[in-house]
C-alpha cells in the first residue's frame, strides 16, 4: 500500500520513486512570496539548499522568519537574528494539507512579539503592496522553470 503524500507533496513523486521536492515546490513557494507581497508582507524565496525552498519574511527589525525550509510536511519557522535563532513558530496544527490561501493567511496572522509565535485571531490590515522581486528579468534569472 503506498502511503498519501501531504496536498502540498502531490505531483512531485517520480513512478516508482519517493518523494522529493522540485521545480514544483519552487513554484509553490515563489506564489506565495508573490501574494505575501501583494499584501504588502517583505517576504523573499528562500533557498534552503538543493531543490529546497521556502519563504523568507523580513519582520523589521532585524529579524527574520524562515517557514518551511527544512522540507517536512507541515508549516513552521525559525526566527532568526544575524544568523541566531531568537524565536520559533511551532508546527501549524493540519498544516500538512493546506492550500496555498490558507499557508498565505497563516503566515500572515502570525504574531512574532514572543520568542515562541502565535497565530492571531485576524490577519493584520493589508500594507500597500511592494513590488514582485525580479523586475523585468524575472524569468530570464530563473531560466523559465515557472510559468
Amino acid at each position: 500500500m503506498t502511503p498519501r503524500l501531504p496536498q502540498r507533496l502531490a505531483g512531485t513523486v517520480r513512478p516508482g520513486g519517493p518523494p522529493y521536492c522540485e521545480a514544483m515546490e519552487e513554484n509553490r513557494a515563489r506564489r506565495v512570496v508573490d501574494a505575501l507581497r501583494d499584501r504588502g508582507m517583505d517576504a523573499q524565496l528562500a533557498h534552503a539548499g538543493v531543490y529546497r525552498f521556502g519563504v523568507r519574511v523580513a519582520l523589521g527589525d532585524g529579524r527574520e522568519a524562515e517557514w518551511d525550509t527544512d522540507g517536512t510536511a507541515g508549516l513552521e519557522a525559525q526566527v532568526m537574528r544575524n544568523g541566531v535563532l531568537v524565536g520559533f513558530v511551532p508546527q501549524i496544527e493540519g498544516s500538512e494539507d493546506f492550500s496555498e490561501a490558507q499557508v498565505i493567511d497563516a503566515i500572515a496572522r502570525t504574531d512574532y512579539d514572543q520568542p515562541i509565535a502565535r497565530q492571531r485571531a485576524t490577519p493584520p490590515p493589508p500594507a500597500a503592496p511592494l513590488p514582485r522581486q525580479g523586475g523585468l528579468f524575472r524569468r530570464f534569472l530563473d531560466g523559465f522553470r515557472y510559468r
